[in-house]
C-alpha cells in the first residue's frame, strides 16, 4: 500500500498533466477546415474520441476517415510526439482554446519546452480572393520552458490518405523548392473529376509546405521508414522514394524536419500550410447548360503553386485578419447574450464556412454549399436557410451568391415544377440540378425559405434590383404558398427524417410569413396590387392559423402551439416564427411569442427542447432560432443548454445539429456532423439590435 503522502503527490500530478479546454471542450476540434475537401478533426468525445487530446490520436476527415498528420519533436536527443500517432511517447498537453478561426494546442515537453501548436483556419467573409484558397495553416512555436537552452529539432508529414478516400487507390508524388518555400505534392494517380469516395475528393493536388532555410530536410517514403529517420537522428536524408503506390501499401508518408538549434527563452516559430488545388470545382446546369465551374482562386493566380505561395507568405496578414473576426465574433456575442452564446456561435464559424466553396470567375462568381453528412446535396435550399443568419452576419452577399444558382437553374428552364427546387443535384459537388422534377419534395419549406431568403439579402445589402431581377418565379412561388400555406398537405418540411405530416403548424407559419415576405417585396420593386393582395392574405391567414394552432391550456396545461392542427398533446419548436422578426414584420403578433417563451421551459430535458413530440431529440440550429425570439430568461435557458451539451456530450464528431436532450448523444444511427447548418447559431446576431430581446 503507498503512503498517504505519495497518493496525494501521485493525485496531483494527474491533475496537473490534465489539460484545460478554453471556452469548452467540443465533441470535435476543429484542424484544417476551409472547405468541403479539407475539413480535418480531432475527435474528442468519449463515443470515439479520446478527450481531446492531438498527441496519440490520429485527426480524421468529417467523415471519419483517419488522414494521416504527424508531429514528432526531439529536444536534446529525445522524441516526443505533438500530432497524430506516429510512435514516440506524447508529449503533455496542457491547455487547448478555440476562436472562430483557430485550435491553439499548449504542450509541456518533458518540463524542458513549451509547444504552442495552432491550426489558423482563416475566414474572411469580405475578402473573395482569400477566402477562396483551399489552404489552411499550422504553426508550431517552440520555448524554453525551464529557463535552459536545449537543442531541438522539429518534423510533421502528412499521408496519402489525404488524397482520396478509398485507401486501395495508388497515389503519385513530386517534391519541389521554389520562391522559398519547400513543397511536397501528392495527388490520386487515376484522377475522377467531380467524384466522391467517402465523401473525399477524388481529384485535385493536395500540397503540404514550409519555408526554405539551413536545417531544413525532407523525405517521401514509408511512414515507419520517414518517422524513424527522424526520430533516430533529428534530420531527413532528402530522398524521395519513386515506388508509387496504393495509399495502404507501405503508407507512403510527406515528411518535413527542420533543425531549430538551441532554443532558449526566445521563441521560434515553424509554419507549415496544407490544402488541395482543383482547377475545376463544379459542374452546374444553368443558363448556357450544363457547365465545368472552376475554383474561383483560379481567377487570381496563374497556378497552383501561386497560390500556395500567396497564401503562405500572407500568414501575417491572414493572421491579422482572423485576429480581427475572432474578436469581433467573441465581443458581439458576448455582448448580446453572454459568454456561453460566444462559446457556441464561435465554433460554428469554421464549420460552416468549411461546407461552402466560392466558384466561378470574377465576374460570375457563386457559393456552392454542400450539404455535408445527411446526404451530401449540391445547394440544398432547406439547408441553406438555417445557416443564413451566419451569411447574413458575416456578409449578405454571400447569401446572394448562394441564392444565384438556384435562380438561374430554375429561371433557365431546367426545373418543371411551380414551386421551388429542393437542391440542385443529389450529391456535391454536381450541380445538375433535377430536369426531371423528381428532387425530394419539399414545396412549401422550400417556396417559403426562398422568398424569406431573397428578401433578407435584399434588406440587408439595400438592392431591390435583385427582385425585380427575380419577381416572376417569387410571384410563382408565392401563388403556391397562397393556395397551399393554411392548411399543408401531408408532406415534408426540412425536419425530414422525422417524417411527413399532415397540417404542420409551424411549416404553415412558414408560407404564412412567406407570403408577407412577397407582399413586402413588390412593395420594393413597384408592383403595388399585388403588394396589397399578398398582404391581405397573410393578414387573413396568420388570423385564422392562431385559431388552427394555439392550444390556450383550457385544459390546466400551459398555453402553446401545436405539432399540428388539432392535436392539443402536441407541441414543437416553433422555428419559423424567427423570420418575422428578422424580417421586421409585424404580422404575427406579440401574444404568440410571449405564449411560447412561457411554454418552453415546462418541457425543458438536460441538454435542451426536444424538436417536437414525436422524439426526445432536438435540433440545435432551430433551437437558437427559437432562442433569438423568446423571452431574455428563456433564450438565456436554450443557450445555457446548448453550451451545456458541447462541453459533455458524449459524440466525438464535428458539432452536430441532431441530439438527444436526455443523454447528449445521438439519436439512434443519426448523426448530422459537421453540416453547415450550424451556421443558425448566428440567429440572434443576425437580428437587427431593435428586434433583440
Amino acid at each position: 500500500m503507498l503512503p498517504i503522502v505519495l497518493i496525494a503527490t501521485c493525485l496531483v500530478a494527474a491533475a496537473s498533466a490534465a489539460s484545460t479546454f478554453t471556452p469548452a471542450r467540443p465533441p470535435a476540434l476543429p484542424l484544417a477546415v476551409k472547405s468541403p475537401y479539407l475539413n480535418v478533426w480531432l475527435n474528442a468525445g468519449s463515443d470515439g474520441g479520446n478527450g481531446g487530446y492531438i498527441a496519440g490520436k490520429w485527426p480524421v476527415f468529417w467523415s471519419n476517415q483517419v488522414n494521416g498528420w504527424a508531429g514528432i519533436i526531439r529536444v536534446d536527443g529525445t522524441s516526443y510526439t505533438w500530432l497524430g500517432d506516429p510512435g514516440p511517447q506524447a508529449v503533455t498537453q496542457t491547455s487547448y482554446e478555440y476562436t472562430s478561426t483557430r485550435s491553439t494546442f499548449t504542450m509541456d515537453v518533458a518540463g524542458k519546452v513549451q509547444m504552442n501548436i495552432t491550426f489558423l483556419s482563416p475566414v474572411t467573409p469580405n475578402d473573395l480572393k482569400r477566402q477562396s484558397l483551399p489552404f489552411s495553416y499550422l504553426n508550431v512555436e517552440v520555448v524554453s520552458s525551464d529557463g535552459q537552452n536545449h537543442d531541438i529539432e522539429l518534423y510533421s508529414d502528412i499521408s496519402a490518405e489525404w488524397v482520396s478516400g478509398d485507401r486501395t487507390q495508388a497515389a503519385a508524388w513530386n517534391y519541389t523548392s521554389s520562391g522559398g518555400l519547400e513543397i511536397h505534392k501528392v495527388f490520386k494517380q487515376n484522377q475522377q473529376i467531380f467524384s466522391e469516395y467517402n465523401d473525399q475528393a477524388e481529384w485535385g493536388n493536395f500540397y503540404y509546405a514550409t519555408d526554405s532555410g539551413d536545417g531544413v530536410t525532407y523525405q517521401i517514403g514509408q511512414d515507419t521508414v520517414v518517422r524513424g529517420s527522424f526520430t533516430s537522428g533529428g534530420k531527413l536524408s532528402n530522398q524521395v522514394d519513386d515506388n508509387y503506390r496504393v495509399i495502404s501499401n507501405n503508407w507512403p508518408v510527406f515528411g518535413f524536419a527542420k533543425g531549430l538549434g538551441s532554443v532558449g527563452t526566445t521563441a521560434t516559430n515553424t509554419l507549415f500550410t496544407i490544402g488541395l488545388c482543383q482547377q475545376e470545382a463544379l459542374q452546374f446546369l444553368g443558363a448556357q447548360g450544363t457547365v465545368s465551374l472552376p475554383s474561383l482562386w483560379t481567377s487570381y493566380f496563374s497556378d497552383d503553386i501561386a497560390a500556395l505561395d500567396f497564401f503562405h507568405k500572407d500568414f501575417g496578414t491572414a493572421s491579422g485578419l482572423a485576429t480581427d473576426l475572432d474578436n469581433k465574433v467573441n465581443s458581439d456575442a458576448v455582448g448580446a447574450a453572454g459568454q456561453d452564446y460566444a462559446n457556441i456561435v464561435s465554433l460554428s464559424v469554421r464549420q460552416a464556412f468549411g461546407a461552402w466553396q466560392l466558384v466561378g470567375t470574377e465576374d460570375k462568381t457563386y457559393l456552392f454549399q454542400k450539404e455535408i453528412s445527411s446526404n451530401g446535396n449540391t445547394q440544398t435550399v432547406d439547408v441553406i436557410f438555417p445557416a443564413m443568419p451566419i451569411l447574413l452576419y458575416t456578409n449578405p452577399d454571400l447569401l446572394k451568391l448562394m441564392l444565384d444558382p438556384l435562380f438561374e437553374n430554375q429561371e433557365s428552364g431546367h426545373y418543371p415544377n411551380n414551386y421551388s427546387i429542393h437542391d440542385l443535384g443529389a450529391h456535391y459537388p454536381n450541380a445538375t440540378g433535377h430536369p426531371d422534377g423528381n428532387d425530394e419534395a419539399m414545396p412549401l419549406e422550400e417556396c417559403g425559405n426562398m422568398i424569406i431568403m431573397a428578401l433578407a439579402y435584399a434588406q440587408r445589402s439595400g438592392n431591390s434590383d435583385y427582385l425585380n431581377l427575380h419577381y416572376p418565379i417569387l410571384n410563382q412561388w408565392s401563388s403556391y404558398l397562397v393556395e397551399e400555406a393554411l392548411y399543408p398537405f401531408n408532406q415534408i418540411s426540412t425536419d425530414d427524417f422525422a417524417g411527413s405530416l399532415a397540417n404542420q403548424t409551424n411549416l404553415a407559419l412558414k408560407g404564412i410569413i412567406g407570403i408577407e415576405a412577397m407582399s413586402q417585396i413588390s412593395n420594393l420593386t413597384g408592383h403595388a396590387d399585388d403588394a396589397s393582395k399578398y398582404h391581405q392574405t397573410a393578414v387573413d391567414y396568420i388570423t385564422q392559423w392562431q385559431g388552427l394552432a394555439i392550444v390556450n391550456g383550457t385544459d390546466g396545461g400551459p398555453a402553446h402551439t401545436t405539432l399540428s392542427y388539432g392535436d392539443a398533446a402536441s407541441h414543437g419548436l416553433l422555428y419559423n416564427l424567427y423570420a418575422n422578426s428578422l424580417l421586421g414584420f409585424n404580422l404575427v403578433p406579440s401574444s404568440v411569442y410571449d405564449t411560447q417563451s412561457a411554454f418552453y421551459p415546462t418541457i425543458e430535458m438536460k441538454y435542451g427542447v426536444p424538436l417536437d413530440t414525436r422524439h426526445s431529440y432536438t435540433k440545435s440550429d432551430w433551437e437558437m432560432f427559437v432562442a433569438a425570439v423568446a423571452s431574455t430568461d428563456t433564450r438565456n435557458m436554450f443557450i445555457r443548454d446548448l453550451a451545456k451539451w458541447i462541453n459533455e456530450t458524449p459524440t466525438s464528431r464535428a458539432f452536430t445539429d441532431l441530439y438527444e436532450t436526455d443523454t447528449g448523444a445521438y439519436p439512434s444511427s443519426l448523426q448530422f456532423v459537421a453540416r453547415p447548418v450550424q451556421g443558425g447559431t448566428f440567429a440572434l446576431l443576425a437580428l437587427p439590435v431593435s428586434a433583440r430581446t
